[in-house]
């Protein structure tokens, strides 16, 4: 007998048909003997059409009532699929957030998980029964509801594991498994059998949509070896695990399109110590992500600063921006017409050469670098969004992706 933590995604569960294959997919692996607990997300639409309505009547809500609509979506979910198994003879019972004994800061919208009290689960799978949760909530100290953001409920299912000290963990999403490139952009993109903690992290925070950053930090922190797979199908996914040291043979693993970037141009700001400071300060408390930051040398006074945010977040960066640029000087402007393109492999550590294939792959097919930024297992560079589709195909053609697999 294990002792498996389960998370089904919008996709899977989208509609009462895919709910009631998920229900039996659990009676299966509950039937073999095994202790399950399983996290859903809302279904697929349902989140985004709350948002919606939540902005229909105001531009920027409130983040606190804004954890009080989005929460629903799962809470919904967690009810039909319990509805589900009971309806196939598998006694189950759903838990929202807070009744799994999910703790989280206060940070509404965001919140990270401060821990988890596994008693009340623990009584539950003594007695026999599958337990449902709803992913992506938790409660504060005060007794407020709050939501972890995107992918968070990866992220409930990960530390579930950990919580519980489960065998395996399975993430059941719309793909099975994590692939060099999105293969719905590149035709000839390959599934990867594993794949380290490390180059997930980076594809994660680059653009792929298998799995969000945090996630993966958690799963890497608390040694939690997890698998992406379809609730389509029965084929094995992918094992993220621990790098090992053949996975350095691999110059590059995955290429990873991020479509949800904004470049922001700070601009004729004084250009001494303490203004971007002043101008990050400003973007960290309104908890806005930075990324691939370039200021350039100042002239005659005063520089430039150019950087990337998460296009979603553009608003509150707009917002965020206009007190700093009072006290500092200068204007900003928002490009949205930009994607972040990247390269992963841990392989990179101990190769040269990356760097020249790449921007000679994208050069030959006319595709202007407007940033770039690295580290030790990536190079990520800033591109035209009409070309991000292109330049996908040329970089995972260029290192010969399509041989892995």
């Amino acid at each position: 007998m294990a002792r498996i933590v389960q998370k089904y995604g919008g996709t899977s569960v989208g509609d009462v048909d895919r709910i009631k294959n998920v229900a039996a997919r659990i009676k299966a692996v509950r039937d073999a003997g095994n202790e399950l607990v399983v996290v859903v997300s809302a279904r697929a639409g349902v989140t985004n059409e709350l948002i919606a309505r939540a902005k229909s009547i105001t531009p920027l809500p409130s983040e606190r009532e804004m954890d009080q609509l989005l929460a629903i979506g799962e809470q919904e979910t967690i009810a039909l699929t319990a509805m589900a198994l009971h309806a196939i003879g598998v006694d189950a019972v759903s838990y929202t957030g807070a009744q799994a004994g999910i703790f989280t800061d206060q940070v509404h919208t965001k919140a990270k998980i401060q821990g988890i009290n596994p008693k009340p689960m623990e009584r539950d799978l003594q007695a026999g029964k599958v337990i449902i949760v709803a992913g992506f909530q938790g409660i504060d100290t005060e007794g407020q509801t709050t939501t972890l953001g995107r992918g968070g409920s990866d992220l409930t299912a990960i530390a579930l594991a950990a919580a519980i000290h489960a065998d395996k963990c399975e993430i059941y999403t719309d793909v099975d498994g994590v692939y060099t490139a999105d293969p719905r952009v590149v035709k000839d993109a390959k599934k990867l059998p594993e794949i380290s903690y490390d180059e997930m992290l980076e594809l994660a925070s680059l653009g792929s949509k298998v799995m969000q950053t945090r996630s993966v930090e958690f799963a890497a922190k608390y040694g939690v070896v997890f698998e992406v797979r379809s609730s389509f199908n029965n084929n094995p996914g992918t094992i993220v695990k621990q790098e090992v040291a053949y996975m350095e043979k691999v110059l590059v693993r995955g290429v990873a399109v991020d479509k949800d970037q904004a470049k922001v141009v700070v601009s004729n700001i004084a250009d001494k110590p303490g203004t971007a400071a002043r101008v990050f300060r400003a973007l960290a408390d309104a908890t806005i992500n930075v990324d691939m930051i370039v200021q350039n040398v100042g002239r005659g006074g005063v520089a430039n600063l150019t950087f990337t945010v998460p296009l979603s977040e553009k608003d509150k960066a707009v917002k965020a921006l206009a007190p700093a640029l009072k006290e500092v000087g200068g204007e900003a402007t928002f490009d949205e017409g930009i994607a972040k393109l990247s390269v992963v492999g841990v392989g990179m550590k101990t190769h040269s050469g990356v760097a020249a294939a790449l921007f000679e792959a994208l050069a030959k097919a006319g595709i202007n670098l407007e940033l770039i930024s690295t580290s030790e297992i990536k190079i990520s560079v800033v591109i035209a969004k009409a070309q991000a589709d292109e330049a996908a195909r040329v970089v995972h053609a260029a290192f010969a992706l399509e041989k892995l697999g």
